[in-house]
């Protein structure tokens, strides 16, 4: 008897332990690394954000600690974070600093290029100790991401205008992510030149490079189709080859990616086709 005792006491005293560890707790300054975190497992964790993380929805309960460019301090500490996760060259540099300097440990989690986010993913997995969750997330992107690539070799390449704002005209370059994501469909952005990640453009400079396919990411035009039909002499107007695409899956470098992606493949499929028959 004494003996089937001792298990059930150590399972006793294991228990009080657990109870006894503290909860982790986390604040995010970037909606993307919001996203990340639940996707890794570490939703939980999450005591904070900043403004416009709304994916998944349990992320719009969380409190307010400023948006993506103003961070305030004080409020970051009244949530008493373990660690604050920050964005490199999106997070202000002043911001991360501020809190540094008042004892917030900070980790910056870098997410420039599609293969970001499953390290990203990883990164945030260890930190959290949601290893299994977040490898589990990091692999299925990969695949997907991975999937899309060999399905889309070798397809006839299309110049592509991809628009982020219409009033005044901003696109990428070839550094910014959604410039990754036209390449791996077979596509190349026409402005991947350009010094400036998110540079403004003129309609005459769309005019001469006459793509053969405009991507138009801003979610405040209805009808971005309709936008262009004035300059109908642009192949892309004259084929019918404008789509509009979620700047969420496109601009947030989270495991969506692969969602838009794989839509953005399909718009280029639909445009070769369009293509070949005029």
């Amino acid at each position: 008897m004494k003996l089937a005792k001792v298990p059930l006491l150590l399972l006793l005293a294991l228990g009080q332990v657990a109870e006894a560890a503290p909860r982790l707790r986390i604040v995010s300054l970037a909606p993307s690394l919001t996203e990340l975190a639940y996707a890794a497992g570490a939703g939980d964790a999450m005591v904070g954000t900043v403004e416009y993380s709304d994916y998944p929805a349990a992320a719009l309960a969380l409190p307010r600690v400023g948006d993506a460019w103003s961070v305030d301090a004080e409020a970051v500490l009244a949530l008493r974070p373990d660690l604050v996760l920050s964005w490199p060259s999106g997070t202000p540099a002043g911001t991360v600093e501020r809190l540094r300097s008042l004892g917030v440990r900070v980790v910056e989690i870098p997410t420039f290029r599609l293969a970001d986010v499953a390290a990203a993913l990883r990164s945030i997995g260890h930190i959290a100790g949601t290893e299994a969750v977040a490898e589990a997330a990091a692999q299925r992107y990969e695949v997907e991401i991975r999937e899309l690539r060999a399905s889309h070799a070798g397809a006839r390449r299309l110049g592509v205008f991809v628009e982020i704002d219409d009033e005044p005209l901003y696109t990428v370059n070839g550094r910014h992510v959604i410039s990754e994501v036209v390449e791996l469909c077979g596509g190349g952005n026409v402005f991947a030149y350009l010094p400036q990640i998110a540079p403004p453009v003129t309609i005459e400079a769309v005019i001469a490079r006459d793509p053969d396919v405009i991507l138009s990411t801003d979610d405040t035009i209805d009808d971005p189709a309709a936008l262009w039909r004035r300059w109908s002499g642009l192949k892309a107007v004259k084929a019918g080859t404008i789509y509009s695409m979620s700047s969420d899956t496109l601009t947030r470098s989270t495991p969506r990616l692969a969602l838009g992606a794989g839509e953005v493949c399909a718009a280029f499929d639909d445009a070769r086709k369009r293509l070949s028959v005029r």
